[in-house]
């Protein structure tokens, strides 16, 4: 597990507007931090393509190296923790500069 890849997760419901279930999500965490915590900051996915209307969303197609299989909208307003054992498999890894959008709008979401 690395930071960029896309992996396939089961985010446990709560009540509220959080995403939940199995979807594609990025991971943002640092690499020397996945290997040492028990949970991994996790960016979930949406194929409801309407989400880009939020701020802090970016839209990424589906390409040979994601793994993703539709048009996708990375929630990056919904970056959360979650436990590595809701992380199933592995789909793929997202290419540098949408890797490097997906920071930018957590930049502005957290006003850095």
């Amino acid at each position: 597990m690395q930071r960029g890849e896309i992996w396939k997760v089961d985010i446990p419901f709560t009540p509220g507007h959080g995403q939940a279930g199995e979807r594609p999500a990025v991971i943002v965490q640092d690499d020397p931090f996945i290997a040492t915590l028990p949970t991994v900051l996790i960016v979930p996915f949406t194929g409801s393509r309407s989400a880009t209307r939020f701020p802090g969303t970016v839209l990424v197609h589906p390409d040979g190296q994601n793994g993703l299989t539709v048009p996708s909208v990375a929630l990056v307003f919904q970056m959360r923790a979650l436990d590595r054992r809701y992380c199933l498999h592995r789909l793929g890894e997202l290419d540098g500069a949408t890797l490097d959008q997906i920071f930018a709008e957590l930049d502005k979401l957290t006003g850095r």
